[in-house]
């Protein structure tokens, strides 16, 4: 298991994250994965279990299962949700600095 970590940990580009997943999971593992950040994003927001199925259309299960990594887990969404907010700021930084209005502030 050290090996796929090391391996995840030095992927910087998600093109390069994307293929090794298509080669170790089906599509629908990815999805399913993929479905479990959205659910774990919405009950950070505080979304209720009802809003959660209906827009992602994941069960009941899945979104208590994902509720209690949130709550009681190793912390990985927390990490997820770092990693998101950087990524999140640092566009809209960029796009602070494309618009007109920032140009003539500068």
């Amino acid at each position: 298991m050290e090996d796929l970590l090391e391996v995840f940990a030095g992927l910087t580009r998600p093109d390069d994250v994307f293929a090794l997943l298509e080669d170790l999971f089906t599509v629908r593992e990815i999805k399913d994965t993929s479905q479990r950040l959205d659910v774990a994003r919405m009950l950070r927001m505080g979304s209720s279990y009802a809003v959660i199925e209906k827009a992602t259309g994941a069960s009941a299960t899945t979104i208590a299962r994902v509720s209690k990594a949130l709550n009681y887990g190793a912390g990985g969404y927390g990490l997820a949700f770092e990693v998101l907010d950087a990524k999140e700021a640092e566009n809209g930084e960029a796009a602070k600095s494309e618009s007109p209005t920032a140009e003539g502030e500068n």
